[in-house]
């Protein structure tokens, strides 16, 4: 198998440069290494040349591409059979790639995804421990910082969708993914460390883009029931004040986070954000706007292993 690893950057030199050195020191380097780096004005492409003149970088006009449209230039400059779909940010244990490849190849060829265990700073012990406890599974969604796809499935479920910009991308992929026919792994055997903090990253950017690409993905994904099951669950996250601030922090409700570790942190980012619920009304209208691009591709998900965020 043919392996791709594709890694999107902005301004983090040092971390990527440690990315690709971790992956080069594994005992199982990619076959090809490729930086698509968002107009970076850190030096990150100059390093890169200078220190890594073997891996592929490809660098965008200006830095106001997003997250999905970064990430779609390089799988689709990807010769792997599969590709390593990375963050900037993380850093690979030594045989996380091997234990990648061997679950995948290891699987029938209905498994188009292979996820790994993403350690993150703040992380609560309770999730890492239901983590390890429930071992592999078929999930719903993929972890975009340390998953081994199958190149072919992900072009023809159509890549990331440009539209989401950044957040979420992953679960509506991985949605096309199951509907499709596919399947996707959870495996606790390989480990990345992702130096990104766990759960859902604060701000009014984030606020805004999570609940808006929430919409997007529900119109396009799911049945309008299960819809309304998730945004009530949400709602009440959101709304949960320091109980559910709480449960965030320690996660006493790990085992039903697994595949939705993008919504912790929603209680206490509505509770932190100024102006959090007129930003959570902005995202609203935004993705009503945007639907009839959502029901033009309207395609409800039957397959067994999906689950709505909050279902």
């Amino acid at each position: 198998m043919k392996i791709s690893a594709v890694i999107s950057t902005w301004n983090r030199r040092d971390a990527v440069v440690a990315n690709v050195v971790a992956l080069k020191a594994g005992t199982r380097p990619p076959d090809e290494i490729i930086v698509v780096d968002n107009a970076s004005t850190d030096g990150t492409v100059e390093r890169l040349e200078r220190e890594h003149p073997d891996v592929r970088v490809a660098r965008t006009a200006h830095d106001r591409y997003g997250a999905c449209e970064t990430f779609n230039i390089g799988f689709k400059l990807a010769r792997g059979d599969a590709i390593a779909i990375m963050d900037d940010d993380v850093e690979a244990t030594p045989r996380w790639l091997e234990l990648l490849e061997a679950r995948l190849r290891s699987e029938p060829p209905t498994t188009a995804m292979v996820s790994s265990r993403v350690i993150e700073p703040g992380m609560p012990e309770a999730y890492q421990a239901a983590e390890q406890a429930r071992g592999a599974y078929y999930a719903s969604t993929f972890r975009g910082c340390g998953t081994l796809a199958r190149r072919e499935v992900m072009e023809h479920a159509g890549w990331y969708d440009e539209r989401f910009f950044i957040y979420g991308n992953e679960r509506d992929l991985a949605a096309r993914v199951l509907g499709l026919g596919y399947r996707i792994l959870q495996d606790p055997a390989p480990v990345i460390h992702h130096a990104t903090p766990f759960g859902m990253k604060a701000g009014k950017r984030s606020l805004y883009f999570h609940v808006r690409n929430f919409w997007l993905y529900a119109f396009k994904s799911c049945a309008w029931s299960e819809i309304g099951r998730a945004v009530l669950r949400l709602a009440a996250k959101a709304r949960g004040g320091s109980a559910a601030v709480q449960e965030d922090a320690t996660g006493s409700a790990a085992e039903s986070e697994l595949e939705a570790t993008g919504t912790v942190g929603l209680a206490q980012s509505m509770k932190d954000t100024p102006g959090a619920h007129w930003i959570v009304v902005k995202a609203t209208l935004a993705a009503l706007a945007n639907l009839p691009y959502c029901l033009a591709r309207r395609r409800p998900v039957q397959a067994p292993d999906f689950k709505p965020p909050g279902s």
